[in-house]
């Protein structure tokens, strides 16, 4: 019986900090993206409906993207985030119209 609450109290305790995922836009908000982009209106940097319309038939864009990002070539700042981050950030600007 110990035993069994003992595995329920692990189990318990990995399940409440577990991460939990965040939309693109939440990302884009905390991570403060939206200082040099915004959606529709070029800024700083281009908009995302900008950058989603230049990767729009490229099928490696996430990955060529996410590379740029975590190396900051091509973007004066590397991305501070986990991989997750990043790739709800990059669906969500991709996606943007």
């Amino acid at each position: 019986m110990k035993a069994m609450l003992l595995v329920l109290a692990v189990a318990g305790s990995f399940a409440a900090g577990a991460v939990h995922a965040q939309s693109g836009a939440d990302v884009v908000k905390a991570k403060g993206c939206l200082g040099c982009h915004d959606v529709a209106v070029k800024k700083v940097g281009p908009a995302y409906k900008d950058i989603a319309a230049k990767y729009k038939s490229d099928k490696g864009a996430q990955a060529t993207l996410s590379a740029k990002l975590k190396e900051g070539k091509g973007h004066p700042v590397k991305f501070a985030g986990s991989d997750a981050e990043l790739k709800a950030a990059l669906e969500y600007v991709l996606s943007s119209k």
